[in-house]
């Protein structure tokens, strides 16, 4: 079966992709600050490095892709096919990853949630869904 590109031109693409600062978690930011809430991103130092960290309310939040982490939606569920052996390894050791990053933090007493790219569309339903997460993370 032949690539849809060649390695060089995939190894560029691969490098493209953002590890911070991706129109999701830009969406989610701007929601937040438009709620009035303060946060910090990527804190290093908690477990799974959370996207937004709001430290006084003890509230990890992880902004995922829905394909890098496995999401069951329609792009999540996608598995390329090309590699598809690299690539449902690769998502399992994410999905697995992030299952252990939230529980060394509800473990440390913090409250996680993870908002999935496809649920961010609806900005309304998002700054609906934030706003309750901050009320029940006073």
């Amino acid at each position: 079966m032949s690539d849809v590109y060649p390695t060089e031109k995939r190894s560029a693409v691969m490098r493209r992709v953002k590890g911070r600062d991706t129109s999701p978690e830009l969406a989610v930011r701007r929601a937040l600050t438009a709620l009035g809430a303060r946060y910090r991103l990527q804190r290093k130092e908690l477990p799974g490095s959370p996207d937004i960290v709001m430290a006084g309310r003890r509230l990890a939040i992880f902004v995922h892709g829905c394909f890098w982490h496995g999401h069951d939606c329609a792009r999540g569920a996608r598995v390329p096919k090309a590699n598809r052996d690299y690539w449902t390894a690769k998502i399992a050791r994410n999905r697995a990853r992030d299952d252990r990053s939230r529980a060394a933090l509800e473990a440390l007493g913090w409250g996680v949630e993870t908002l999935w790219e496809c649920e961010l569309k609806d900005e309304s339903a998002l700054r609906e869904r934030l706003g309750k997460l901050l009320e029940s993370h006073p």
